[in-house]
Order: structure tokens, then C-alpha cells, then sequence
């Protein structure tokens, strides 16, 4: 009977479990949980014996992968995975997958909750702007993106895109107009939400110049990585430009000094809240569920994210 282990140091919600634990049961296969672990330790004796592992945001590293001698699927319930090593997955001949669009609604939403705190200046009694009429910049029209245009036609925003990876078309038939370049996206938008991966390529790539061709009032808004801010850019930037503000769902590293210097134009969450919320939580995990199943089963690799 194949084992599938849910590692999770910030657990599912118990309806997930419930749902995670009809799909594997019902598929004829063994539910374990690691809950609320504290210690790497705990990870590694829990994988000892797992054919599969449903994660959210752990690590899975090449320490957890050959302590894992049965291991043959990693699924992230989120959309994000640079938190598995995919190049030692694949050396280790494990599937890695991720769970794209089941918490895509909910990051949206946040997103947006940031952005009508911003321009309400973080509710302090003093008359702020609208979103209403406002050029909007979706930087990577993903699945997030996607649903960060929707609710911005709802509120009735000028909406940008730029994707280098996403036809132009697709952007058109959904009422967004698509520009060139990051650069220019930039140059145009009062506000940019930001949903770009954490690759080589974007890692450090929001910095000095590109922010600060954003127009007078800017407003960036980051529920993607932290890696992709160029954290020292951005707190000179914001020294040198006090008419912008920054929004973030994923704490800076230097955040004391972003909360310290730019009171009443900086925000980040405690912790990532993109998809902290029940039905996005319940998604992603039978979602999660669902694929080792059909990996397992039928050998579908439909959201397989790693080489083999």
C-alpha cells in the first residue's frame, strides 16, 4: 500500500485533511501527517517510508530527498516550488508538481486589500485616493494575474499587462492592453501588482531603475517573491522618492528598516497571507491529493514542474 505523507509546518485546515484523506484512502492508499513539525529532524524520519509527499511552503532539499528512499512524487499545494531543489528531485528520480490556480483567487484578493489600504493611506483618518479609473500593471499574467484583471475591471481600473511568456492575444480577449516591456509597464502604471516567479532571470530584478519609472504617487504591490525585490534599491529608491509606496505580502528582509523610514508608505503582512484562506486552503490540498493519485495510478504528469 502506497504511502502518502501530508509535511506540513503550517497545517491544512482540518476540512482539507478530511478531503485529503478521502481522496487518498478512497484511491486504496495510507494518509500519515506531519503537523506543525518543528525540527528538520521530524522531516527526515517522516519521509523515510513515503511513496509521495504533499508539502505547502517546506523545503525539500537533497537531505530530505535521500532520506526518502521510497520517494516518488513531491506535490506543493501553491503555485510557487523554489522551495524544492528540482535538479536533486530529478537526480533522484522523484516527480516534483505544484498545484497551479488553486490559491490564485485568493492571492487576487489580497492583492487588491493591499492596494485599497495603500491608496486609503493605511486607513489614518486622512483622505486618500481611488483605485477607480487608475492604470493598473500586472507584471506576469499568470493565473493570479488572470484574476487580478478580473476584479480590476469590477472597480473599473485602466488595465496593463506584461508577460513575455503569455500571447498578447490572450491578454486582448480578456480587456487588458499588453505592452512590451517590463520598463514600459513600469512607465505607465499608477499601480503594478507584481506575480513573477523567483527564477535567475527575475531574482533582484525590481530595482532602482525600473521602480522608478513607475509616474508620480506610485504604488507597488508584491504578493509573489521576495526575492524578486532588490531590497537595497528599493529603500534608496523610496528615500529619494517620497511620493511612492511599497505593499508586500512577503516580509523583507529588511523590513525594520522599510517600517522605520517610511511610515504611512510601507506594508507587509507578518507572515505570506496570499493563500491563507479556507477554500483556497481546501483547493490546493485535494488538488495536491488528486495528482499523486493519478501519478501514482496512471503515471499522469500533467503538472510536473522538474526534468526527468
Amino acid at each position: 500500500m502506497a504511502k502518502i505523507l501530508v509535511a506540513t509546518e503550517k497545517p491544512f485546515a482540518a476540512v482539507a485533511v478530511k478531503g485529503i484523506r478521502e481522496v487518498v484512502e478512497g484511491a486504496g492508499m495510507e494518509l500519515a501527517l506531519l503537523e506543525k513539525y518543528t525540527e528538520k529532524a521530524q522531516l527526515l524520519d517522516a519521509v523515510k517510508d513515503a511513496d509521495a509527499v504533499i508539502i505547502r511552503s517546506d523545503k525539500v532539499d537533497a537531505e530530505v530527498l535521500d532520506a526518502a528512499k521510497n520517494l516518488k512524487i513531491v506535490v506543493r499545494a501553491g503555485a510557487g516550488y523554489d522551495n524544492v531543489d528540482l535538479d536533486a528531485a530529478t537526480a533522484h528520480k522523484v516527480c516534483v508538481m505544484n498545484t497551479p490556480g488553486q490559491n490564485s483567487n485568493a492571492v487576487a484578493e489580497l492583492a487588491f486589500g493591499m492596494m485599497i489600504m495603500a491608496v486609503r493611506n493605511f486607513y489614518d483618518g486622512k483622505s486618500g485616493t481611488e483605485l477607480m479609473g487608475k492604470k493598473l500593471g500586472i507584471h506576469a499574467y499568470g493565473n493570479v494575474g488572470r484574476n487580478v484583471a478580473r476584479i480590476a475591471k469590477g472597480i473599473g481600473m485602466d488595465i496593463y499587462a506584461y508577460d513575455a511568456y503569455c500571447p498578447k492575444e490572450a491578454m486582448v480577449a480578456d480587456g487588458v492592453k499588453p505592452v512590451d516591456s517590463a520598463e514600459e509597464l513600469y512607465a505607465t502604471c499608477n499601480v503594478v501588482s507584481l506575480h513573477i516567479p523567483a527564477t535567475a532571470e527575475t531574482k533582484n530584478s525590481i530595482d532602482y531603475d525600473l521602480v522608478n519609472r513607475m509616474p508620480k504617487n506610485g504604488l507597488l504591490v508584491n504578493t509573489a517573491r521576495k526575492e524578486v525585490i532588490n531590497e537595497a534599491d528599493l529603500l534608496r529608491l523610496m528615500n529619494d522618492r517620497p511620493d511612492l509606496k511599497y505593499v508586500t505580502d512577503i516580509m523583507p528582509a529588511h523590513h525594520d528598516e522599510f517600517a522605520d523610514h517610511f511610515p504611512g508608505r510601507y506594508f507587509s503582512t507578518p507572515k505570506k497571507m496570499g493563500a491563507q484562506t479556507a477554500e483556497a486552503n481546501i483547493n490546493a490540498g485535494i488538488a495536491a491529493a488528486r495528482q499523486i493519485v493519478g501519478f501514482l495510478k496512471d503515471g499522469c504528469e500533467k503538472f510536473r514542474v522538474n526534468k526527468k
